[in-house]
């Protein structure tokens, strides 16, 4: 019963756009580009947007998008929500990484836009850690100067990796869950085969943490 309702649970976690709206190419230098699936253009083609193929240690490849400001004294490391993917997310952060002066990397979750595999809890929680190295190793990006973001499914990722980080410079958790079945099922209590047990992990989280939620009632 448990394993039934905790696939009935990821099985709603998960709406990545299909078709996905864009595609990863090889330019004849080597370097990789975005290419929106509806128009024959690059989404970006300056040297301010890497697009990167992180293997993760689940196996699976997975699309991120690094963003520079020549600004920027910190990053965001941004974790978007379940029914998106990077080609519609491009513009937006664009503004973030202007309007809040930092460096910006997002990524596609595993079987989101261009990256391999299937979504599961299991392997978003591989594909953060995977970009949190690469942030650590090709950009030097400390926790001191990294600001974590989560929008909804987003949130779970995002809560894993801060728990695991003590001097983070901050978290931001955009209309986030509680877990996966109380958003499903409307309970008040934890069960051992729920996913995303974001109310028990956020006690682990040691820096100052932003909630944007809003309420229509």
């Amino acid at each position: 019963m448990g394993c039934m309702v905790s696939r009935l649970a990821a099985k709603f976690a998960f709406f990545p756009p299909s078709p996905a709206t864009y595609q990863v190419k090889k330019r004849d230098d080597g370097r990789l580009v975005a290419v929106s699936s509806s128009m024959p253009i690059p989404l970006a083609d300056d040297s301010s947007l890497d697009v990167l193929l992180i293997d993760t240690k689940r196996g699976n490849k997975i699309v991120a998008f690094y963003l520079r400001n020549p600004y920027a004294r910190l990053t965001l490391l941004y974790s978007h929500g379940n029914a998106a993917d990077l080609g519609q997310l491009y513009d937006l952060f664009v503004q973030l990484k202007v309007n809040l002066r930092v460096n910006l990397m997002g990524y596609d979750y595993s079987g989101y836009g261009a990256s391999t595999g299937k979504p599961s809890e299991s392997n978003t929680y591989a594909d953060i850690e995977a970009v949190y190295e690469c942030l650590e190793t090709e950009y030097g990006v400390s926790q001191e100067d990294l600001i974590l973001y989560g929008q909804s499914v987003g949130s779970g990722p995002t809560l894993h990796l801060a728990a695991q980080l003590p001097r983070l410079r901050g978290v931001v958790l955009h209309s986030a869950i509680l877990s996966g079945l109380r958003v499903l099922c409307h309970v008040k209590f934890t069960l051992c085969f729920d996913i995303y047990k974001n109310v028990n992990k956020i006690r682990k989280v040691k820096c100052p943490v932003l909630v944007i939620h809003v309420s229509v009632s």
